[in-house]
């Protein structure tokens, strides 16, 4: 795999679009998630439901909101120095690895689709506020050992 050296048009169209498309299956998901409860539906079911629904739906919306930004950067209507100021992706919220197992597969499928992204665009921003500064090879390793290791501690 390649590694961009900077962000470019393309790269953010292709990644908003992916984004909208994995928004609009995350309301499609969690808007069926809100309706009256079923006879016997388990309130726990409900209760990872909402929290998990809340958790991605904000997630899809921070990952929205870098992207946003960077397309009004490459259309002039934002400065560098204004997304840098004012653009950073916040910090994801991980789900809850109890809730989750009350989901359904396919939600939960979804849920680690939105973590998945929001991990890609979270590295996109470092590497872009960093100016895609290329570190060594020993670095670069060490810094893909230490992504790999905090994914399998999550």
């Amino acid at each position: 795999m390649t590694h961009a050296t900077n962000l470019s048009r393309p790269i953010v169209e292709a990644l908003y679009t992916e984004a909208l498309v994995l928004a609009d299956e995350v309301r499609a998901v969690f808007a069926r998630g809100t309706h009256e409860p079923e006879i016997g539906e388990d309130t726990m079911t409900r209760l990872a439901l909402s929290t998990e629904g809340l958790k991605t739906t904000t997630r899809m919306m921070h990952v929205l909101a870098w992207l946003l930004n960077q397309r009004a950067f490459f259309s002039g209507d934002l400065t560098q120095e204004q997304v840098r100021l004012h653009g950073t992706l916040p910090a994801d919220r991980p789900s809850d690895e109890k809730a989750l197992e009350t989901l359904e597969p396919a939600t939960r499928d979804l849920i680690a689709e939105t973590e998945q992204l929001h991990k890609r665009i979270a590295r996109l921003d470092e590497a872009w506020r960093s100016g895609f500064e290329m570190a060594s090879p020993a670095r670069a390793i060490h810094s893909r050992l230490e992504r790999r290791l905090s994914d399998f501690s999550m």
